[in-house]
């Protein structure tokens, strides 16, 4: 109980009354009392949630490296990640990196110290992949955690302005959904204005609990509702990615010992196997999961392990608890086509620390991009002074729909995750730039670009010797609908001498 009142806790302190929380780490920003959450319109500087008939390229490909591994609460310690992602022990030798990375988690140690450590912290886990990706020049756009369940985005750098309307949710289905031990935490964004939404899902356990696996599923899909017009609910998007440990088993318990399972792994009988696979026969019933497609494993099953060994416990049936399921709405938009190729799908047995052994799965998806997302765009910054008030100069585009809770962050120029502004001010605070007396024509007000003006106070105080970029980011407040929508040129800092005063004089 007390896990679940720290997370409770952690939660109501960082949707509430840290600025620099968990939330706030998570890219979001905490909203005054008059700041709501609300639907974003679509044709906004978000990119638009709705289906798009025209202002679309050629489709480009884009490629999404996911990983689930229920952890069993052990901690990053002693080990290496590169295998899992498929990635060589210097980052010089990668080669053809893929434009986003997943990962999902279940069972990250959530004791109390925890959970108050993380509201101020990365997760040790998420620490552990952001620092093995920096490298790749990777950058963490969002994180969300509810107690053992936690899901990260990672993408390249080259494509953050063409992430918008970034959101998260969270459904409990533990102790009949008041517990979150169980459930399913989600990330939905766009992704050149393709909507995407990724779930990560710990269903209940045990070989006869089938269905209370299922009755959570039902529940994820139907509590799961999301503040982006067209998009509120998990099927919505034009890409659906649904992974995690779903905890279906194997039917014939009564009749089927661990024992007999272990030597048909043994004798490479996967194929015999899977057709006892849950999780295909809900399927195949149309009970759950039905909208969702999968490549059948072609690995052996996952769970369940002696720690520290590849040896199956044989106090459990060995099962695939561990899956990575797609969806694509393949005909949203009138004469394009939406496409998903699950390229890759393995466990990667070398990692004995839990008793569940690592999934992953990469996918190719086609995305036609939206020739409508709007940009703000700085005006260069020749140079900060440190102690100063500092002015800083944008334009907003012709057409631009500000949020209710838009903001502007100075972050290091080589900055890895888009929690690590240094300080912020909001943009309601600026005041439009009047270059000249506004005409009739000019004073359509949201149908012209605007350069708007924003001073930080004298109060941010920036090391020396280092560069800075400034981050626009468009948002509806707490727990609310985000996107970084401008990022300025670098510039560097500097402290102004101190003019001489008389008593300075001989």
């Amino acid at each position: 109980m007390l896990v679940g009142f720290c997370w409770l806790l952690g939660k109501i302190v960082t949707e509430y009354l840290c600025p620099r929380t968990a939330l706030a780490k998570m890219f979001q920003r905490k909203s005054s009392s008059r700041r709501r959450r609300r639907s974003v319109r679509n044709g906004n500087g978000s990119g638009g949630g709705g289906p798009r008939h025209q202002h679309l390229t050629k489709p480009t490909v884009k490629r999404i490296y996911i990983v689930t591994w229920n952890v069993s609460t052990k901690f990053p310690d002693n080990i290496t990640l590169n295998k899992l992602l498929g990635l060589e022990t210097s980052a010089q030798s990668d080669t053809d990196l893929p434009d986003f990375f997943v990962v999902g988690l279940q069972e990250v140690n959530a004791q109390p110290q925890n959970t108050l450590y993380n509201l101020f912290k990365d997760d040790l886990w998420t620490q552990k992949f952001k620092d093995l990706l920096k490298d790749r020049d990777y950058v963490v756009i969002k994180t969300e955690q509810m107690q053992g369940l936690l899901l990260s985005v990672f993408a390249r750098r080259k494509h953050l302005l063409h992430l918008r309307q970034v959101e998260t949710e969270y459904t409990r289905t533990g102790l009949g959904g008041i517990w979150g031990n169980k459930g399913a935490v989600s990330i939905r964004l766009n992704v050149y204005g393709c909507s995407i939404c990724l779930v990560n899902a710990h269903l209940a356990a045990h070989d006869h609990m089938l269905e209370e696996r299922i009755n959570d599923y039902e529940k994820i899909v139907q509590e799961h509702k999301f503040h982006v017009k067209a998009k509120e609910a998990i099927f919505d998007h034009d890409y659906v990615f649904w992974f995690g440990d779903l905890n279906f088993r194997l039917t014939g318990e009564a009749t089927t010992s661990p024992e007999e399972i272990r030597a048909m792994i043994a004798r490479d009988e996967l194929k015999k196997l899977i057709e006892k696979d849950q999780l295909l026969l809900v399927r195949r019933e149309g009970r759950a999961f039905q909208k969702l497609q999968e490549r059948l494993p072609q690995f052996p099953p996952t769970f369940k392990f002696e720690h520290g060994t590849s040896d199956y416990d044989m106090k459990r049936r060995p099962a695939w608890t561990d899956r990575i399921l797609y969806a694509v709405r393949e005909n949203t938009y009138q004469n394009v086509k939406l496409t998903v190729e699950q390229t890759s799908y393995k466990s990667h047995p070398s990692y004995n620390i839990s008793d569940h052994k690592p999934v992953s799965s990469e996918f190719t998806i086609k995305i036609y991009e939206d020739t409508t997302e709007r940009t703000v765009v700085f005006k260069p910054i020749e140079l900060w002074l440190v102690g100063e008030q500092n002015r800083i100069e944008y334009t907003i585009p012709a057409g631009f729909e500000e949020a209710t809770a838009d903001w502007i962050g100075i972050y290091r120029e080589d900055f890895n995750s888009l929690s690590e502004y240094l300080a912020y001010e909001y943009t309601e605070s600026c005041k439009e730039h009047k270059q000249h007396q506004m005409n009739e024509q000019q004073q359509q007000y949201l149908k012209n670009a605007r350069t708007m003006e924003l001073t930080f106070s004298e109060n941010v105080n920036l090391p020396l010797g280092v560069r800075y970029q400034l981050l626009y980011f468009q948002s509806t407040g707490s727990r609310g609908v985000t996107g970084l929508v401008g990022i300025s040129n670098t510039f560097a800092v500097e402290k102004r001498c101190p003019s001489p005063s008389f008593d300075d004089i001989d």
